[in-house]
């Protein structure tokens, strides 16, 4: 970019309006930065058919007094605005070809008067159109400049030049999208060219009135329309004219006000105008002594200025307008649900969904917050919480479980039925935030996390394969942190103290300095020195060996994929790694730290802080080892600064979802992240509501919301939500077990009331009775299937009543959409008017055994817990590095309340035991692994990939459900 200087000037300006007593003062004009060069009005008055040269009769104001009154109405409008917006500044940013600085000067002026900030960038005279484009783009895309003055060539004012400027900054009101909106009369959006305005307004301040009397326009050009436009719009007639043309004579001659556009040295004879005609001059330039006082001469060039001043605050006015939080105008999309029920992706192939554009747009999404993935999926940027600070949450609703069968009983399905109850049926704003499903069960059993039937995400195959990429970039940062700890101890067993510093810290153009990261590392270790030629002997082994216990490394690599095999591998069994081996292995993808580090980040600087301190490993002195220490902390935000902006969907009906995180919560928290929340929750407004999900029964995922997810984003709920189904309740009353791909026993197919109350009086019981340890009010979900029947169903919901329930409502979303679950939004927003007493399982400052102990004891029902040696020896190593007063996120079965996957109902009498203790430090939680629970599941024997495949013709995906 051939970018010659970039000068600034600084004022203190303040916003405009129109200001009164001028004639036209209804029009409300709005400039941007123009592609044009500055003008000079020359106003003359005709007298007895000579002319003299002046700007008004001597009754009239002064050029002087007249610019300071428009520069005054202008300031006051800025102090408005600002007294409103203290930390905005106006910015006027000048782009132009040359040195010439007179346009500057007159704009400084202007705007040091007013309050206003002008920069000016200066382009060689030899630019391209390429270049002008390049330096366009960056100023449209920064948010500090309000508006933007193209001081170019007429040659360099092309077609792709003007309309690449963006219209809300072109204050000269010169692109085809301004025009035709001035033209339409849309006053509100677009911006009167300043010459124009400054026109104007010297025909409204005029002694004699001139409503009524005749203009002409004398030129070509853009400026030749608009003025035409809005002198008849101000009551005058008008009429047009070229230089050339034949009829000039004659038309000067009938005319009461005379505008010369682009005239250069034209002249008009005195004797073919009318007496006391008023003649206006639009000279091109502004001379070199013009741009030093408001003299006669000068006075429209400054007058234009003002005016293009006054634009750049109405462009500041409406960005500062834009910011505030926008109602929503939800779009809903039809269902036409068919009996039976199709497929799951049939039906989601039966709905286009709308372009992710305009959804975002519908809820109040801007432009630049949307990040596009194609067509139907986006990002969203975090900027977004900053922009609504000050906007009130919504209601806040968490959708548990019973302890579930291995089938699932339809969470994600009844999150999505009841934000498209609410949004789509009952006109209340609402959000759905999902966890993103992993490649694990999408192949494995349980299939993906799209909801089911009329009930879910779409497109369904993008929400479970790939979406964005967010498992992926987790399963690079995690592996990159893996490879770098063996690599680090590798290069310590082969090299001397001097050999790695040299490596570490190399010389570079003949200087050799320390990198930030290694700077933090230094400061970390007491060591307060920045040179690298100043650390002593001991200082530089201190610095460079990380000196990690082979024994002792907690970090494992991760893949997102059932592979029991690598559960336990043996790395390093190469020749070239120097007999460097060592026992490690792989978890799935989701049981990654830095997955719950994604999910309960609350800003990108915090996610990069949690990243650092992730402890890898102990020291053979007995330290820990952090990703800060091993250098690949700020590494691994790069991989993830994307991952970190939550992923925007829609339902079948259209309504809006975020996607984000996807932690299992046997063996992770197991819920969406904390910042889909919170974007959700300043989305739709005091008024709406935000679904979200916790994974598996209320014992593990609900639990972990609240003592976890809850702690880290401040956020409170309002409802909680429990889904339930008449299979898993007979189930929890005794009913056989229930495999995943075999056929359910007869047990389920048929009415059989006293496995149902059985169920209910047990585990679903505990399970309200866990909510009501948070002290939130519990809503039951009955999610319906065709076997139920009428009595099955009346009874779950006359018992669950019972046990504490607000209420307890059927719901049929699977086969109806968002008007099945039309009960259960009404309950649940009934709910949420209640009172809310929320409070913790525990106190974090009580010691890691009692936090373990009073979960066991009071969430699953153990008598107590028994820990192993290995579990005792980590909880007291853990006490002694500070790590006590972490909550606690227990790994532990899903299939049952207890640690014994086969004890169903409420189980009472036992003991929990804790075979081993992990830390996830980044995350901020101490994950106790209760009996034989394993972070990497394994394939049955007949997986789900089996049903899956892809036709190469039309490159549809088939058998994904």
């Amino acid at each position: 970019m051939k970018l010659a200087s970039i000068r600034s000037a600084c004022g203190s300006l303040r916003p405009y309006t129109s200001r009164p007593g001028s004639r036209f003062s209804g029009l409300s004009r709005r400039c941007l930065p123009v592609a044009v060069t500055d003008h000079r009005v020359a106003l003359r008055t005709v007298s007895s058919g000579t002319s003299r040269t002046g700007n008004f009769k001597k009754q009239d104001k002064t050029w002087s007094e007249f610019n300071k009154e428009v520069v005054q109405s202008i300031k006051e409008a800025k102090v408005t605005l600002l007294g409103r917006n203290p930390e905005v500044q106006p910015l006027l940013a000048i782009l132009q070809s040359g040195d010439d600085d007179n346009i500057l000067e007159v704009n400084k002026k202007i705007a040091s008067k007013i309050g206003l900030t002008v920069t000016q960038m200066c382009l060689t005279n030899e630019c391209s159109e390429d270049d002008i484009v390049a330096e366009l783009l960056k100023l449209n895309s920064d948010p500090k400049v309000h508006g933007i003055y193209l001081h170019l060539p007429p040659a360099f004012l092309t077609s792709r030049v003007l309309n690449m400027l963006s219209p809300e900054k072109d204050v000269e009101g010169l692109t085809d999208l301004n025009m035709g909106r001035l033209l339409r009369g849309d006053l509100s959006k677009s911006f009167v060219p300043p010459i124009a305005s400054a026109i104007l307004d010297l025909l409204g301040k005029r002694d004699v009135p001139l409503k009524d009397k005749s203009v002409l326009l004398v030129g070509e050009g853009p400026l030749r329309l608009t003025l035409q436009c809005l002198i008849e719009r101000g009551g005058m007639a008008v009429d047009t004219s070229h230089w050339n043309s034949k009829n000039l004579q004659k038309q000067v001659m009938q005319a009461d006000v005379l505008v010369l556009l682009s005239a250069g040295n034209v002249e008009v004879p005195p004797t073919w105008t009318r007496p006391e005609a008023v003649i206006i001059r639009c000279e091109s330039t502004l001379e070199p002594d013009d741009a030093l006082c408001l003299s006669s001469r000068s006075g429209l060039g400054f007058l234009t200025a003002a005016y293009r001043s006054q634009n750049v605050i109405h462009s500041c006015s409406r960005w500062l307008q834009k910011q505030q939080y926008r109602p929503w105008h939800l779009y809903n999309l039809q269902l036409q649900p068919l009996t039976p029920v199709p497929s799951d992706i049939q039906i989601s192939r039966a709905q286009t969904p709308k372009p992710v554009d305009q959804l975002a747009e519908e809820i109040g999404l801007l432009p630049e917050e949307l990040e596009a993935y194609g067509r139907n999926k986006a990002k969203v940027h975090l900027s977004l919480l900053d922009r609504l600070r000050s906007q009130p949450d919504g209601k806040y609703v968490l959708v548990a479980g019973i302890t579930p069968t291995p089938l699932g009983e339809g969470k994600s399905t009844v999150t999505i039925g009841l934000v498209q109850a609410m949004s789509a049926h009952l006109k209340l704003n609402s959000f759905a935030c999902l966890r993103q499903p992993s490649q694990g069960p999408t192949f494995g059993v349980k299939g993906g996390a799209a909801g089911g039937g009329y009930a879910q995400v779409i497109p369904m195959e993008e929400f479970n394969l790939h979406l964005t990429g967010d498992i992926h970039a987790i399963t690079a940062a995690n592996n990159l942190v893996a490879a770098a700890i063996d690599a680090r101890m590798l290069h310590e067993a082969t090299q001397s103290d001097k050999a790695l510093f040299s490596r570490l810290v190399p010389t570079v153009n003949g200087v050799r300095k320390f990198s930030p990261i290694q700077i933090s590392r230094l400061r970390h270790l007491g060591i307060n020195k920045s040179d690298p030629a100043h650390l002593t002997p001991q200082e530089v082994s201190t610095f460079v060996r990380l000196d990690l216990d082979p024994s002792k490394i907690t970090w494992q690599r991760v893949v997102d994929t059932n592979d029991r095999f690598l559960r336990k591998i043996t790395v390093g069994q190469a020749s070239t790694e120097k007999g460097q081996t060592r026992e490690t292995g792989f978890d799935i993808a989701v049981a990654s730290e830095i997955m719950a580090i994604l999910a309960l980040s609350v800003s990108l600087k915090d996610m990069k802080n949690r990243l650092a301190r992730m402890v890898v490993g102990t020291s053979r002195s007995g330290g820990p080892v952090t990703a800060e220490d091993l250098g690949v902390s700020g590494a691994l935000a790069v991989l993830m600064k994307d991952a970190i902006k939550p992923t925007l969907m829609q339902t079948l009906e259209g309504t809006p979802v975020f996607v984000h995180a996807g932690p299992f919560a046997n063996i992770a928290h197991g819920n969406s992240s904390v910042l889909a929340d919170k974007l959700a929750l300043k989305l739709v407004g005091r008024d709406g509501f935000v679904v979200t999900e916790a994974g598996f029964g209320a014992d593990i995922g609900m639990e972990k919301f609240f003592n976890i997810k809850c702690r880290a984003s401040g956020l409170r709920p309002d409802v909680v939500v429990l889904v339930a189904t008449v299979r898993a309740l007979k189930m929890h009353g005794g009913g056989p077990n229930v495999s995943a791909g075999t056929p359910l026993p007869k047990e389920y197919l048929h009415e059989n009331l006293s496995l149902v109350a059985g169920g209910c009086r047990s585990n679903l019981k505990k399970q309200i009775q866990i909510a009501h340890l948070f002290g939130v009010p519990v809503v039951v979900a009955l999610n319906v299937f065709k076997t139920d029947t009428q009595a099955e169903i009346d009874l779950v919901c006359q018992i669950a009543k019972e046990c504490g329930a607000s209420d307890a409502v059927p719901c049929h979303h699977w086969s109806r959409g968002g008007r099945g679950c039309l009960e259960l939004a009404q309950a649940v927003n009934e709910a949420a008017r209640r009172p809310s007493n929320f409070q913790f399982l525990y106190n974090t400052e009580m010691p890691l055994v009692e936090k373990i102990r009073t979960i066991a004891q009071k969430v699953y029902g153990a008598d107590d817990i028994e820990l192993s040696p290995e579990a005792q020896s980590k909880i007291d190593y853990y006490n002694q590095q500070g790590y006590g007063s972490l909550p606690i996120c227990m790994a532990k079965t899903h299939l049952s309340l207890s640690h014994m996957p086969d004890k169903k109902g409420a189980p009472t009498g036992f003991v929990l035991p804790i075979r081993d203790v992990r830390a996830s430090i980044g995350a901020g939680f101490i994950y106790p692994l209760v009996g034989t629970m394993s972070t990497m599941p394994g394939l049955p024997t007949r997986p789900c990939f089996y049903d899956i495949d892809l036709d190469p013709v039309t490159e549809e995906i088939t058998g994904l459900f």
